[in-house]
């Protein structure tokens, strides 16, 4: 352990990360960005029209929470990476290394290559659940899936994970002092030692938005939305953190750590705020949704990797694509998408500007609306 708090000394000593907006071409400035298309809702527009509507703002990524036929169909061909999901129910059924080889033969390879797979989520916050049977299912269903995809061939194409929420974490401030809670001690080394032989990512469920939510006195609404702040120091690693979204990936890259696994690469398989609320959700207005999305959108055209990992780009599933009418719960879960289900944009972050052909076109130099970044902004120097 003093040994990896060294290495990550000396890294902060060397860093010095800037980035420029106008330094990156629009076609490829969004590599690392995704978004969740859910489709929890009775309006939303057929595979075809998200697909054009994907296309239309280049971005090349996107996660389903189903194996939907129609949206594998649809997405043939069309170059987006598509990480689909194992719903939690079935977990159970795929346990067993038949049904797992049945389910990939049936559900994953009739559309692959075609269709670009590229990462089965097995379940969703299943660690924090609270459904013990389904919790026993996971680890034994992703094996099963991953030597399904070995017998198939796919396995070198096709990642195999599991999206779990912040709860995993006992601590996460400081980022240094991240760890997960005990109940997770018999499981978790098993999971981390599955993504490590297989070379698969730790997906995690970040929203600043809710810790806000839960204490707006003591966090700054500044630092939830990564908006220009002061930020904070971690006592023990001195590493600088301007925004709560970095800071909690980098928990969870400490809490792997503490059980052997600091080589693990971690992406954030949601992230998002919601546009609307009930009278208790604090700060879940447009305003604030417009606000932490076109700065996420800013960082990732930087190419931004954590304080921890200032070299490794930080790969982001905005969530998400549509306002979801059928959501239960708060009023704030029918309300993070970029678009309502017509298509039209709830709030503009910016995504416009990536539909030009052309970085020096007139449309993309200047903000369109309150609520549009512009993208070609001179350098913007962050120095932790």
């Amino acid at each position: 352990m003093a040994t990896f708090f060294g290495r990550i000394a000396f890294l902060h000593a060397l860093l010095v990360f800037s980035f420029s907006l106008s330094g990156y071409g629009f076609l490829r400035g969004v590599e690392s960005l995704g978004i969740n298309y859910g489709q929890v809702g009775n309006n939303l527009p057929p595979p075809e029209r998200v697909l054009e509507l994907l296309q239309s703002f280049k971005l090349t990524k996107a996660r389903i929470y189903d194996t939907n036929p129609q949206i594998l169909t649809a997405f043939s061909n069309s170059g987006i990476e598509l990480i689909v999901t194992v719903e939690n129910q079935i977990l159970g059924e795929l346990r067993d290394p038949q049904q797992a080889l049945q389910w990939v033969s049936t559900r994953i390879k009739p559309y692959f290559p075609a269709t670009r797979i590229t990462g089965i989520a097995v379940g969703n916050e299943v660690f924090t659940g609270g459904d013990m049977t389904i919790m026993a299912n996971l680890l034994p269903a992703m094996v099963s899936i991953h030597g399904a995809l070995v017998r198939l061939g796919l396995d070198p194409y096709i990642q195999v994970s599991t999206p779990s929420s912040l709860a995993v974490l006992s601590e996460s401030y400081p980022p240094s002092a991240g760890c997960f809670t005990s109940e997770l001690a018999g499981i978790m080394p098993q999971y981390l030692q599955f993504l490590a032989n297989t070379k698969a990512p730790f997906w995690i469920n970040a929203y600043p938005y809710f810790a806000y939510n839960d204490d707006p006195n003591g966090i700054s609404l500044n630092y939830a939305l990564l908006n220009p702040n002061s930020g904070m120091i971690d006592p023990y690693t001195k590493l600088h953190y301007d925004n709560m979204l970095y800071a909690q990936v980098d928990a969870v890259i400490f809490a792997a750590a503490r059980m052997g696994f600091g080589g693990l690469e971690v992406r954030v398989s949601e992230t998002g705020w919601p546009s609307k609320g009930d009278t208790n959700e604090v700060g879940a207005t447009i305003e604030n949704a417009a606000i932490y999305n076109r700065n996420l959108l800013r960082r990732q055209l930087a190419k931004e990797g954590t304080p921890l990992r200032p070299n490794n780009r930080l790969e982001v599933y905005l969530f998400a694509l549509f306002n979801e009418d059928l959501k239960p719960g708060p009023t704030s879960e029918r309300n993070y998408g970029l678009f309502q289900p017509d298509e039209t944009m709830v709030y503009n972050v910016g995504l416009s500007a990536l539909s030009s052909t052309s970085s020096t076109s007139s449309s993309t130099s200047s903000a369109t609306s309150s609520a549009t970044i512009s993208l070609t902004s001179s350098a913007t120097q962050v120095t932790p």
